[in-house]
């Protein structure tokens, strides 16, 4: 069994890093979030710092950048915000939300948007095709489970899973999905489930 480690620890970060290869990366609009979310805080000081964590002076959002370069910073930023949610889970799911938006409003987001047309089922099966266009790396797929709800399911996923509950939950209540829940269920290291459901 998987001895679980506390999701934005600094051995969370280390074992994750440890699994990225140079050809793992994401958009740069995941970035952008997450200095965003910091800079909500009113420090541009503590910008500066995330910023530095990542190596980068300026983040372009259709660029792709190195997954480790996003993990960095987004394990930097949820301590910076952990004061402000309350623990380290609550401000990983915050970033995860500030993705969401970022995310619906690139080529990506407004295709998922433009293929579901309001309609959940769609909106969560297309899921998996979405992430392909977004980063570089990982599987995932959709069980069906009922008629409103069914299993996202991640493998070689570098995000934590709070991260991924607030992204999903981000992007459905922007699509208008009424009643949504998401659960996140961390496997291993790099796996992890998701039980999504929302009201008919």
């Amino acid at each position: 069994m998987w001895p679980m480690v506390p999701p934005g620890s600094d051995e969370d970060l280390e074992s994750r890093l440890a699994m990225a290869s140079p050809s793992d990366a994401a958009r740069g609009m995941f970035l952008r979030a997450t200095v965003e979310a910091v800079r909500s805080l009113g420090d541009e000081e503590l910008v500066r710092r995330c910023m530095a964590v990542g190596g980068e002076e300026k983040v372009v959002d259709f660029f792709v950048y190195p997954i480790a370069t996003n993990l960095r910073m987004v394990f930097a930023a949820a301590r910076m915000l952990e004061g402000r949610y309350g623990s380290l889970e609550a401000a990983l799911r915050q970033l995860g939300r500030r993705a969401a938006e970022s995310f619906l409003t690139s080529t990506a987001g407004l295709a998922l948007q433009f293929l579901s047309r309001g309609d959940a089922k769609r909106l969560v099966g297309n899921l998996p095709s979405t992430y392909r266009a977004s980063v570089t790396f990982g599987m995932r797929s959709v069980v069906w489970t009922g008629a409103t709800s069914g299993r996202l399911t991640m493998r070689r996923e570098f995000m934590p899973y709070p991260f991924h509950e607030g992204l999903l939950l981000g992007v459905l209540e922007k699509s208008q999905v009424k009643g949504v829940q998401v659960r996140g269920h961390q496997l291993s290291i790099l796996e992890s489930d998701y039980d999504i459901s929302w009201e008919a």
